[in-house]
């Protein structure tokens, strides 16, 4: 995914739930390592196209999923947005 944007969480139980949100919802995401840039309570991330940023906003709002925050790549790093 060219333009991603990673949601970060701070249990595992939260990233395996929003996982299966998305996926009901057809967006099409990865699940993997949260970098080490990214300071979160699990070692889980979603990996979504930044197009998706608003279905996956209204998705984790409607259903009350508890995020870390959702972060870009900037330079070496990464920024909340």
């Amino acid at each position: 995914m060219e333009n991603s944007l990673v949601m970060a969480f701070d249990s595992t139980q939260q990233a395996l739930r929003a996982e299966m949100l998305l996926e009901y919802a057809e967006i099409e995401i990865d699940l993997y390592p949260t970098p080490k840039e990214i300071t979160a309570g699990c070692a889980l991330s979603i990996q979504f196209d930044s197009e998706d940023l608003g279905r996956v906003r209204e998705i984790v709002h409607s259903q009350s999923v508890e995020i870390r925050g959702i972060f870009r790549r900037s330079g070496s790093g990464y920024e909340e947005l």
